[in-house]
């Protein structure tokens, strides 16, 4: 299964509100989960992952674009685990550097800058399952 068959399953998911699917082909077996919240509209105010146990931010005027995850994946701030991130809060960055690297289904995909600027915030930690859609950076 290629990383277009996940887009689609995850466009299908969300068509039809599901919020579970797991699908087995052979011995591979690829489980798809999103939340009922629904997707925020450019412009809107996009909810940011909370650590288990870390009390909620509190809600702050969204400045910038939202970089978000093409695909359900792991979350990699770096390109190995003995590197320094692709980028900290604070780096300048032009349109098509690397901001991080998402794995879905054992491809790495680098997820690229959408537009110059400086990173305001990383909203996943490194090693945590994003899902599809999920804010990942913010850059102003």
């Amino acid at each position: 299964m290629d990383i277009a068959n996940i887009k689609e399953l995850a466009r299908v998911m969300k068509e039809n509100e599901l919020t579970a699917l797991e699908i087995r082909e052979g011995e591979a077996v690829l489980k798809l989960e999103r939340n009922r919240e629904p997707a925020a509209l450019p412009g809107a105010a996009q909810k940011v992952f909370t650590p288990a146990g870390a009390e909620p931010a509190a809600p702050q005027k969204e400045e910038g674009v939202v970089v978000a995850s093409p695909t359900v994946g792991v979350f990699y701030a770096a390109p190995s685990p003995d590197s320094k991130p692709f980028v900290e809060v604070g780096d300048k960055v032009k349109k098509g550097d690397t901001l991080c690297i998402i794995e879905a289904m054992k491809l790495m995909n680098e997820i690229p800058a959408e537009t110059d600027g400086t990173i305001l915030e990383i909203c996943a930690a490194n090693g945590q399952v994003v899902e599809y859609n999920q804010p990942l950076f913010r850059i102003g």
